[in-house]
């Protein structure tokens, strides 16, 4: 007997809940520079992996998760928990903090969320423009994005849990070369990629706001 955390029975319906974009298009907006900022601190401390897979984030029981990054002898992670809807930071020396996900511009989730990592004795540097986006505005000066949907970035993350569930289980029949099932901040997307061990094809570049480079490695 499953029951999700209002006490109802979970039923396919709960366990892939409907997410029409119209319905959430401007927290969704928002919530999609929230994650770049943090994901951009995997980029800043994470060694290179082929195809950048070290820059993103994985789905937890409760959210998304940069998982372990070190910053000198001491290790942390950044976690999105969308049950009680707060960031978290974690320190393996025992330190933390907690940000609430609350309506806020990206400006003020940008500035205190870089104080938080201060506080804590993380000194990151981030590049602090979005990527793969037509219009990017500085995180430090975007307060067009300003909105916060706590039921719809529930229902979003519920959506990501079945998809990991499922990418994993394609992933696990597959015996060569495939990357992790895991969440791109850039693009905003899961993805798991199967290789044939055959050279792709230059990749055409293009991506708004972001170097050609990049797409290069992505899908070499």
């Amino acid at each position: 007997d499953l029951r999700c955390r209002s006490g109802a029975p979970i039923t396919t319906s709960t366990a892939w809940p409907a997410l029409p974009l119209a319905e959430w298009q401007d927290p969704c907006r928002t919530l999609h520079m929230w994650t770049q900022i943090v994901g951009k601190t995997r980029l800043a401390l994470a060694p290179m992996e082929n195809h950048w897979w070290q820059i993103a984030l994985s789905v937890t029981p409760r959210g998304l998760t940069t998982s372990a990054m070190a910053s000198g002898t001491r290790t942390f992670a950044v976690d999105f928990d969308f049950l009680d809807h707060h960031l978290y930071v974690r320190a393996s020396d025992g330190a933390s903090a907690a940000l609430p996900l609350v309506p806020q511009t990206v400006a003020d989730f940008y500035a205190a969320y870089m104080a938080m990592l201060h506080s804590l004795g993380l000194e990151v540097r981030i590049w602090p423009t979005p990527v793969e986006v037509e219009t990017a505005i500085p995180f430090d000066s975007d307060r067009e994005h300003a909105s916060y949907d706590a039921e719809a970035a529930n229902r979003f993350w519920r959506v990501l849990v079945q998809i990991d569930r499922v990418l994993k289980r394609f992933r696990g029949r597959f015996v060569g070369k495939a990357s992790p099932v895991h969440f791109f901040w850039g693009s905003f997307d899961m993805a798991s990629t199967r290789f044939s061990g055959r050279t792709a094809p230059l990749h055409p570049g293009g991506a708004p706001n972001c170097p050609n480079y990049v797409m290069e490695e992505a899908y070499s």
